[in-house]
């Protein structure tokens, strides 16, 4: 094989939603499912995607991140870095087992700075374009009340109003 050329698995094994429609085939599941690919904004775009479903379908939705580093020519356009992967069932109502609720609200992006990190989780994944999740998932696990603002798109900021049961 010529390194120019790419196998028919590998290449579809390289599209951004392989990894949901070999969840779903090995689930046996036959469920919708979508799969977004926003770069930095990934992590708002997904959460505010998987919103919108459970706001239409008043059914719990599982929302999974994952983002792998950027490698040959995707990497110029879309750089990541390192390994990240984050999941959360987002339904309408919070249940017994529910961590957590949140209310999102709409911001444009001039009228507010992103959340970031905790220095030491933030070195881990430095670079990874899913890294946004981060500053959600240590409000969840600080517990309370917490507001986390990330970016869902060109100019669109989310703020976060976290609250978790005592």
């Amino acid at each position: 094989a010529t390194p120019a050329q790419i196998s028919p698995t590998r290449f579809h094994n390289s599209v951004h939603n392989a990894a949901a429609r070999y969840w779903s085939i090995g689930a046996a599941c036959t469920r919708p499912y979508t799969a977004i690919s926003a770069g930095p904004h990934t992590f708002g775009a997904g959460l505010l995607e998987t919103c919108a479903q459970v706001l239409s379908s008043d059914e719990n939705i599982l929302f999974v991140l994952y983002d792998i580093d950027a490698r040959g020519p995707l990497a110029a356009v879309a750089p990541s870095r390192g390994l990240l992967s984050a999941g959360l069932v987002i339904g309408p109502e919070p249940g017994t087992q529910a961590l957590a609720s949140f209310d999102l609200e709409f911001l444009r992006q001039e009228h507010f700075e992103p959340s970031h990190a905790q220095p030491a989780n933030a070195a881990l994944v430095a670079g990874n374009a899913s890294e946004a999740c981060l500053p959600f998932m240590e409000a969840l696990a600080r517990g309370g009340e917490h507001q986390v603002r990330c970016l869902a798109g060109p100019g669109l900021g989310l703020a976060i109003s976290l609250r978790q049961p005592d």
